[in-house]
């Protein structure tokens, strides 16, 4: 039986295939923009640029969410030029004032402009496909993959249970640059192999409980804090005031779960905090890590101080990935290394690889062509 193989390491450098990435994987994928409840009022909008593309999704008058490229239809001016704003009852171009409705709607230009004859029926802002699954916004700018709901389907009932809906941000968006290729985040996330290795304090705290899986489109790994006081103060502290919230079903009060979606969406899910994690390719070697913490509202003291912990927790862990992954890409480009065999463990590398290799055939070589 054959090993199954990691993806080769010129597919993590290779502008070429980063091309070919942007028109056989992120065309037809699924973009995050946010959660419902970033938007909770009439004119309230987010906006996501990602790989030359720019969507505003904004609250309608009649409560409705909908998501349109943010793009002028005068002279392709950037019409929402903030993260996340309210913008009232228009939305008004900073170039030359053209503005929109909520709906999409051209309202007008003005009049001093000498524009005569306009007919607003073509010019209404440009849809964007969206779907909207667990509270969470999502949007694509080419039909081919399955639906959110569909990719989602093998954890649709634990992913229910967390009642993600009724989240409401904690903060806002983070925008962190990486010198590193897209899939190296993803894989890293995905690795259940280097937790025990690489990460002494998250081993510490799941003791052992990591585990990983893989569905057609979605990955999931979880472990289970341990009820054992760590030696570390904060991870302590944190397994401590988990006993506490007896409004959590003792099953999830002490589990962190992580989804991974395909391919580069990702939501850690804790007793405490929702973060969802989005990993946007820039070019061959450059990633923008974007994230943001959702969480329940009114929550107690206790539960604020647990939050307080798990991001010094998570902030460590973060901080050894990032040193990982960078010497992972500094390795890709070694004419040492062309590609590595898998254990047959660590399922959700080798699910992504197959996919990979299956989009785009160029994939299955050990070396980029000439």
């Amino acid at each position: 039986m054959a090993v199954p193989q990691s993806l080769p390491a010129w597919l993590y450098t290779d502008q070429r295939f980063f091309e070919l990435e942007r028109e056989k994987v992120f065309a037809q994928a699924w973009h995050i923009v946010g959660h419902i409840n970033d938007v909770p009022n009439t004119g309230d909008y987010l906006t996501l640029d990602i790989l030359g593309e720019r969507v505003v999704t904004v609250r309608g008058e009649d409560g409705a969410i909908r998501s349109f490229h943010n793009v002028c239809r005068h002279r392709a001016g950037k019409i929402a030029t903030e993260a996340r704003g309210s913008c009232g009852h228009r939305l008004v171009c900073p170039y030359h004032a053209w503005s929109y409705k909520l709906d999409g709607g051209f309202a007008g230009a003005p009049k001093w402009q000498g524009f005569e004859g306009l007919d607003a029926k073509e010019l209404g802002l440009k849809l964007v496909d969206q779907e909207i699954a667990f509270g969470f916004i999502f949007i694509r700018f080419a039909p081919g993959l399955p639906s959110i709901a569909e990719m989602m389907a093998p954890y649709a009932d634990e992913l229910a249970a967390f009642e993600l809906e009724k989240l409401v941000p904690n903060g806002r968006v983070t925008l962190r640059p990486r010198p590193v290729n897209w899939k190296n985040v993803g894989d890293n996330y995905s690795d259940g192999m280097h937790i025990p290795v690489a990460h002494p304090g998250l081993s510490r705290l799941l003791a052992g409980t990591y585990k990983i899986e893989a569905k057609p489109w979605i990955d999931k790994m979880w472990g289970y804090v341990s009820e054992t006081p760590s030696n570390h103060w904060p991870e302590r502290q944190y397994q401590k005031l988990l006993g506490t919230f007896d409004h959590i079903p003792e099953g999830r009060r002490r589990l962190w779960a992580y989804y991974k979606l395909w391919p580069n969406v990702a939501l850690d899910i804790y007793p405490d905090q929702v973060d969802f994690m989005q990993f946007i390719p820039v070019s061959a070697t450059q990633t923008m890590i974007r994230e943001i913490a959702y969480v329940h509202p009114d929550a107690n003291r206790e539960m604020k101080a647990a939050r307080y912990l798990n991001w010094r927790i998570n902030r460590q862990v973060n901080a050894e990935d990032t040193v990982l992954i960078e010497g992972v890409q500094q390795g890709m480009q070694s004419s040492s290394y062309a590609t590595g065999p898998l254990s047959p463990s660590e399922v959700c590398l080798i699910s992504f690889g197959n996919r990979m290799r299956d989009l785009i055939p160029e994939a299955k070589l050990e070396h980029a062509p000439a």
